[in-house]
């Protein structure tokens, strides 16, 4: 017996890709009164000189800063409420279901968004996002008897956010599922032709190739406000140069924005696809009455 099949799923990054700035600058900075220059040198130190990954260094450096006083994961939660993002976000998510027709829903051809980022699961989970996602995957720090961040009990590289792909592929989204569990094709809850990602630059590679060689859409967005074009410079080389991705648009999430047609048109392909497939295997099945 074969798995539905029947879901479109989005990927997203969340820094740079949903928002305009790290959710770190964004919340946690002002909060506990941060100041990110020299928090973001030291982080740059540890992997300049001691050879830290950069996710563990920016986990080690916020817990060396917070040390005196280190907040629960509920009040971080509460933080994220202040995230800011994209013009149209988080409104598309909800706007994005009406790409679907009555046939589409008729043969219950769905949208699932999801999250993986490298920044910290916590302050997504709190803010505006968390009721559009299905779910949600970043770091995430461990807490002691009284509710105190301590450790990080999970780190995400931009490398390991492709294991997140294939839970998302496998429908093993659990922690504790083991995704490297053997799944035939038919079996797979989210097939990689059925997927868009979304992201923003060089740490983005390696989900852009695993959802392209399976068959997926990806599409590299860049900040037009960015009056330096950094941002669109890096979308510009993943395109034109590397081949890591066809399309490259500005951050507007707003219906009539370029990237708005891209995602409209790839889900109507995607979903008239299934739809397709669905009638022809339902027509296969079906066994002609005796004529006389």
């Amino acid at each position: 017996m074969s798995a539905p099949q029947n879901i479109i799923g989005l990927v997203y990054d969340y820094d740079q890709t949903l928002s305009p700035t790290y959710m770190q600058d964004d919340v946690m900075f002002p909060h506990f009164g941060i100041k990110p220059e020299p928090f973001w040198k030291k982080c740059q130190a540890l992997v300049a000189g001691e050879g830290y990954d950069n996710e563990l260094a920016y986990l080690k450096v916020l817990l060396d800063y917070l040390s005196l006083d280190r907040p629960t994961n509920a009040q971080l939660r509460a933080l994220g409420a202040g995230l800011r993002f994209f013009p149209g976000v988080p409104e598309i998510f909800g706007e994005l279901e009406r790409v679907l027709t009555p046939a589409h829903r008729a043969m219950d051809i769905r949208l699932e968004h999801y999250i993986v980022s490298s920044g910290l699961k916590v302050l997504i989970d709190g803010s505006r996002l968390a009721p559009f996602m299905t779910a949600v995957f970043g770091c995430e720090f461990a807490e002691d008897a009284e509710g105190r961040i301590t450790f990080p009990k999970r780190v995400i590289s931009h490398t390991q956010k492709t294991q997140y792909l294939f839970r998302i592929n496998k429908g093993l989204t659990a922690p504790s599922q083991d995704v490297n569990d053997h799944m035939p094709a038919h079996l797979r809850r989210i097939p990689f032709p059925n997927m868009i990602y979304l992201g923003d630059g060089p740490t983005d590679v390696p989900c852009f190739t695993v959802v392209r060689q399976y068959g997926g859409q990806a599409i590299a967005v860049y900040n037009s406000q960015d009056a330096g074009r950094g941002s669109f410079r890096k979308c510009y080389q993943l395109s034109t140069h590397a081949n890591r991705v066809k399309h490259i648009a500005p951050s507007d999430f707003r219906p009539g924005s370029h990237l708005r047609f891209l995602l409209e048109e790839m889900i109507t392909e995607v979903a008239d696809r299934m739809l397709a497939q669905q009638k022809a295997e339902m027509a296969e099945q079906v066994v002609g009455a005796p004529r006389h």
